[in-house]
């Protein structure tokens, strides 16, 4: 779609190296995975959002 979802795609990654960074430190290994796993969607979406710009063009 367009730039807003580019920047919510943008947001999710941080939260989630947030998320793994805070796991890493109080030694939680759910949270620290959680937060992989929120930058590996984020990741994807953005590529689907690349996929969509590049078909728009």
């Amino acid at each position: 779609m367009g730039l807003g979802d580019k920047l919510e795609n943008t947001k999710d990654n941080v939260v989630g190296k947030a998320k793994e960074a805070a796991g890493k430190v109080t030694d939680n290994e759910r949270l620290e995975a959680e937060g992989k796993v929120d930058q590996g969607k984020a990741d994807l979406k953005q590529a689907g959002e690349k996929v969509k710009d590049a078909f728009k063009n």
